[in-house]
């Protein structure tokens, strides 16, 4: 990614707030016209699904892709409405892989989802932002986005999304702030009308999306990342480590069928959420947690949107991986919260094969609401 340059180093001024308490200010004032549509745009994401091959770091070939029109009329029969691109930018540019090979791929889901019908989301996916790097890290993530906003200006802003930037690690709340107000009011200075989705540090997470300050602009929606209880949905994930080793745990909690504490999960924080699971593997929990956001969308009055939420498919059984979902899609409706699904078909896919509907488990038709 040669072309992106690392010039960009002047920062633009947090904006600081000067508003005056208006004497004849309504009770209940309107929501504003651009904040109104990103409501509407946020909902006709909903019953979304991410293809994740562009973030795949791990693929020596990252930009070669078994994904073509067939599996877009496919996601079509199964009734998802968007979908989602998340793309490892920094990583593709260490590997100097050329920035156009990889805009020549999003033309193409671009065009995809445009004979298909389908909303699109790309997705800055595992950038090195942190507390140490914020001066230097922002201005390259600004510049990625600065190319792409040209690129896409043109592209209707219904169909057309911006992740500014996956899962902020944990970091000062602040400094993410900073960074997220640099990079939207940037691309404001090229595109007014592009809606841009922004989500809390500490990996997207509810608890610190409940704690955030929302942004001035008026055209975003707040997204965050919802894989909770973590001990279910990511049992046995080998890159999490030990605390994840206990593998045959149920959805929801059943006594009968809970395994016992993989040894190597003692001591750590997989042991803690072992005896935390009857409570927290319940279908009432999921509400509960996600009643937290819900909450803070009210009272800012700003859209919010799961932008992940699925279960790792190698060692959860399928019956309980098609009721959480089935939980999930339920839980969000019921809260009126948009959801996106991870993923299509890596690691987390509702396939048991190569996707099609011949490998699409019965109950996991039942779980989507896949009549047929």
């Amino acid at each position: 990614m040669k072309n992106i340059l690392l010039a960009l180093a002047i920062f633009i001024p947090l904006a600081k707030s000067n508003v005056l308490a208006q004497p004849h200010a309504k009770s209940k004032p309107s929501v504003p016209v651009e904040r109104a549509m990103a409501f509407k745009r946020a909902k006709s994401l909903d019953n979304g699904i991410s293809i994740s091959w562009l973030e795949q770091t791990w693929n020596k070939d990252i930009l070669k892709a078994d994904i073509d029109q067939r599996d877009f009329a496919l996601l079509k029969s199964l009734g998802f409405k968007s979908v989602r691109i998340p793309i490892a930018f920094n990583f593709i540019e260490q590997q100097k892989i050329p920035l156009n090979n990889v805009l020549a791929q999003i033309d193409r889901v671009l065009d995809l989802c445009n004979k298909y019908g389908f909303k699109l989301v790309l997705d800055y996916h595992y950038g090195d932002l942190n507390d140490n790097n914020f001066l230097t890290e922002t201005p390259k993530i600004i510049n990625l986005w600065l190319i792409l906003t040209k690129r896409y200006k043109s592209v209707s802003a219904d169909n057309l999304f911006f992740e500014i930037y996956n899962e902020p690690p944990p970091m000062n709340p602040q400094t993410w702030k900073d960074a997220a107000y640099n990079i939207t009011t940037a691309i404001r200075k090229i595109d007014k009308k592009r809606t841009l989705i922004v989500g809390a540090s500490n990996y997207n997470s509810i608890y610190e999306l409940s704690r955030f300050v929302r942004l001035a602009d008026e055209n975003v929606i707040y997204t965050f990342h919802f894989y909770e209880p973590f001990f279910f949905t990511h049992q046995g994930a080998e890159w999490v480590g030990d605390q994840m080793a206990t593998t045959g745990v149920p959805f929801p909690y059943n006594a009968e069928k809970f395994p016992a504490l993989n040894a190597k999960a003692k001591n750590t924080w997989g042991e803690t959420n072992y005896y935390k699971y009857k409570p927290e593997g319940t279908e009432q929990a999921l509400f509960d947690k996600l009643t937290l956001v819900k909450k803070w969308g009210d009272k800012y009055k700003v859209p919010i949107l799961c932008g992940e939420y699925g279960v790792y498919n190698k060692y959860a059984d399928l019956d309980s991986r098609c009721r959480y979902i089935k939980a999930m899609r339920s839980t969000l409706k019921t809260l009126n919260i948009p959801g996106m699904l991870w993923d299509y078909n890596g690691t987390f896919s509702i396939f048991t094969d190569k996707p099609s509907m011949e490998t699409l488990p019965d109950c996991m038709k039942q779980a989507l609401g896949v009549h047929r």
